[in-house]
């Protein structure tokens, strides 16, 4: 990062899914005019940036993540002019606009992929990636990551296309200079109509491997094996390092790459300073993964990693929660007894890192985790795969659905939830994915009347970034506690140093006094509806900031 972006150290980005966020007019989908009506709560809680996941023209067979327009807006979502709207209201409030960009792959309905397929010699032939078959067989047993091959006959041109995902998002080719150069000017053209920045999807695949070799990771459920030679290859990093030559660095554009990054180190060569890629990068973990493997003690391992890796050249950005995850009350906290201190905990442990914090809504009101009752019921295409791998693998109907409700990314797609009327006022028509029944509980309006409610932690704790320098720029540390479940850390600059502790644990436990020497009264507290933290002995779920004298 420069110091011509030193701005996006200050920053609280809260991420909306506008499928899911506010419908302002009763189809049951969320739209642009949906969140420009509810900008002043957004202005309330305290963020200065929205990320908005992708409002671009698309068929949604992976609602939006599927473009067929990168210059339109999609029709269910509103038009250019409610962008340039919401692009005149955010910046009147002094927040910055992100896009969700995704150029891995297009819709098979964008008119590159029409003209593509039609023949072997035409202007946009190059444009994606074709192989003839292979003995009257896809040209590799690499899988799809929404099940199946991730190759597609076409008649048409009597070859395969490449897609690692849907079958309609077939993956762009970027060794054409020509499908670059549209890209490229497509960026400019955004940054040109007011986009302060860019969250770029799956940019870890872009280069591909032209001789496609067979995968020799053991093969799925269905017979097909995942790509052992496709995240983040030396052409890929080489294709970032164009874009921002191009387009990022010249005109001060913040910049977010989602990295396929088995490791803290690989994850830090896209935003390592001196190679000039990324400002910060969202690593992506598939949710069976991080269920099966999380722990208090991995999560303070792994922010001490990625701490060292970009201390003295890079930025982190810093997440719990988006829409590809769990709900996070729900995968890391307790979304039953201890629903509320959980919630608050990670948000103060979050807010606590260095790094850019990221909010994803509904988490600054607690949103949980939803068990639809029927594998039907999904929208998204990636749990519909995940069941029938587990169906294929043995399980039964019951185990399969059980275990695709708890991965599910719908778990963060259920609607927004506003109050405690029908659908959650999220619309007062028939909502596209059915709302969490919670909503009568677990609700903004009943929150926002409530001073010790999550919602009102969150906003004390996004003022209490902007009053602590520490908080947002301090050195990190992290002490012994003695206690895996615990733990303590301090954020320091000249002048100013900050103590966080953590029980994740539903137990109690008891901190090592001394950690609290000369430390002053909490800021803030998990626990502040039972008047804060009281000492040493952590309640389950406990958290507490406190200023050292």
């Amino acid at each position: 990062m420069t110091a011509e972006k030193d701005w996006i150290k200050d920053l609280v980005i809260y991420q909306i899914y506008p499928r899911s966020f506010y419908d302002s007019n009763g189809d049951g989908i969320g739209d642009l005019p949906g969140i420009l009506q509810k900008m002043d709560y957004l202005e309330e809680l305290g963020v200065n940036a929205l990320w908005l996941s992708p409002v671009f023209r698309s068929p949604n067979d992976d609602n939006g993540y599927d473009i067929s327009g990168y210059q339109e807006i999609m029709e269910e979502f509103g038009t250019m002019e409610d962008w340039d709207r919401l692009r005149d209201g955010c910046k009147r409030r002094g927040m910055k606009l992100i896009m969700d960009l995704v150029v891995n792959h297009s819709s098979d309905e964008h008119p590159w992929f029409q003209e593509s397929r039609t023949s072997r010699d035409n202007p946009k032939s190059q444009y994606y990636i074709w192989r003839d078959p292979v003995d009257g067989r896809p040209p590799n047993n690499w899988a799809s990551a929404f099940g199946g091959g991730a190759w597609e006959y076409e008649p048409q041109r009597g070859q395969y296309y490449f897609h690692y995902f849907s079958k309609k998002q077939p993956d762009l080719n970027w060794a054409s200079p020509q499908l670059r150069e549209e890209i490229l000017s497509m960026m400019e053209w955004w940054v040109d109509k007011g986009v302060d920045g860019f969250r770029v999807d799956a940019i870890s695949y872009l280069d591909k491997p032209q001789d496609f070799p067979d995968s020799k990771l053991p093969p799925q459920p269905d017979g097909f094996s995942f790509p052992d030679c496709l995240a983040g290859r030396p052409g890929t990093h080489a294709y970032i390092r164009e874009m921002n030559r191009r387009v990022y660095a010249p005109r001060n554009v913040l910049t977010v790459g989602e990295g396929s990054a088995p490791t803290v180190e690989e994850l830090a060569n896209y935003v390592n300073t001196s190679r000039e890629e990324f400002d910060m990068a969202i690593p992506f973990v598939l949710p069976m993964v991080e269920i099966d493997t999380w722990s208090p003690e991995k999560l303070r391992r792994d922010a001490e990693e990625s701490y060292a890796a970009l201390k003295d050249q890079g930025w982190w950005a810093r997440f719990f929660s988006n829409h590809d995850k769990p709900r996070q009350v729900s995968l890391y906290g307790d979304d039953g007894e201890y629903w509320e201190a959980s919630a608050k905990l990670l948000g103060l442990f979050l807010h606590s890192l260095p790094g850019t914090p990221f909010v994803y809504q509904g988490e600054e009101i607690g949103m949980t985790n939803v068990k639809l009752p029927r594998i039907e019921d999904y929208d998204d295409p990636d749990t519909q795969n995940r069941y029938r791998q587990l169906l294929l693998s043995g399980a039964s109907p019951e185990a399969a659905l059980a275990r695709a409700q708890l991965e599910s990314r719908d778990n963060a797609r259920t609607p927004m939830q506003w109050d405690n009327t029908e659908h959650g006022g999220f619309t007062t028509g028939q909502p596209w994915l059915k709302v969490n029944p919670n909503a009568r509980e677990i609700n903004v309006e009943a929150q926002r009347q409530d001073p010790r409610s999550i919602f009102h932690f969150y906003r004390r704790l996004i003022a209490l970034r902007k009053e602590r320098p520490a908080l947002a720029r301090g050195d990190l540390s992290f002490l012994d506690t003695g206690c895996n479940e615990l733990i303590a850390l301090t954020r320091s600059l000249p002048g100013e140093r900050l103590l966080a502790v953590f029980n994740f644990s539903a137990e109690a436990h008891t901190l090592p006094a001394r950690l609290l020497e000369g430390a002053g009264e909490a800021l803030l507290s998990s626990y502040d509806r039972q008047g804060g933290c009281q000492g040493p002995a952590l309640r389950p779920y406990e958290a507490a900031l406190f200023p050292i004298n």
